[in-house]
């Protein structure tokens, strides 16, 4: 059964909910509430990957997510770390998190893979051809994807070559990273044959550009998070092994709708 990531975003940028959780206090208190709601995995990030978003330094970030980490895994939570930096990712495994999300894949920072390895935790390899500041440059895809599946076997080859033992590695696809509207869809339709690298897989698409440009009028949040709802049933039918989301209630509802068509 695909499970639901809660995302936990520890920010003053992040694009539809930067600053709200800023505070740790807040935050701790919101990843309760996606808990509660029935998250299984909580998402704790530091540093926005928003188009254009600039990078944060590692002493700021682990500032701001250590201690919802440790707070959320004392309770029991399955954390896991958003984040590109390897001191984040080996403090935050320090400090209770379970799991790894590197957007980059490793490639922002050349000694996150050895690092991960040493800890023992999953890491989830995202896809990615630049740093936020340039996210469209390099937007350029033959076959979008054949190409990011090619590309997420390079990495995953890479984290093996770490020391990093199969079982322990998620892909994602990297919606929205590096990937202009229609490339995402497209990505999203050759979920299936990511799934047959024997990889878990990794979807989020939660409230992104793509979702909105596909809906007449306004699309606020609430719109895009039905939107989000509705592809994340796709990606579970496609065999996501888990789809990170801002609003988990409306995503559990799409999954338990979809898994009773199956039935």
């Amino acid at each position: 059964m695909t499970l639901v990531m809660g995302i936990v975003n520890v920010t003053p940028d992040s694009f539809s909910d930067g600053g709200r959780y800023l505070d740790p206090d807040v935050a701790i208190a919101h990843a309760r509430l996606l808990r509660e709601q029935g998250a299984e995995i909580l998402d704790v990030g530091g540093e926005s990957t928003r188009p254009g978003a600039e990078r944060v330094a590692p002493r700021v970030e682990q500032q701001r997510v250590l201690p919802v980490v440790e707070a959320l895994a004392s309770e029991g939570s399955s954390v896991s770390i958003d984040t590109m930096n390897a001191s984040t990712a080996v403090a935050a495994v320090d400090a209770g998190a379970r799991l790894v999300n590197d957007v980059s894949g490793g490639l922002a920072d050349p000694e996150m893979l050895a690092a991960v390895a040493a800890t023992g935790a999953d890491i989830a390899l995202g896809h990615w051809r630049g740093p936020s500041a340039e996210m469209y440059a390099r937007a350029d895809y033959a076959d979008v994807g054949r190409d990011v599946a090619a590309e997420l076997k390079e990495r995953v080859a890479a984290a093996v070559a770490a020391g990093i033992d199969p079982s322990r590695i998620v892909v994602d696809p990297g919606i929205g990273f590096g990937k202009r509207g229609a490339q995402n869809w497209q990505t999203l339709r050759a979920l299936p044959a990511l799934g047959a690298l024997g990889y878990r897989v990794l979807v989020g698409t939660s409230r992104k550009r793509f979702l909105a440009e596909v809906l007449e009028g306004d699309a606020d949040l609430g719109r895009r998070d039905l939107a989000t709802a509705v592809t994340s049933a796709l990606a579970a039918q496609a065999g996501a092994w888990a789809v990170r989301v801002h609003d988990v209630p409306t995503t559990l509802d799409a999954l338990a709708v979809a898994r009773a068509w199956e039935a």
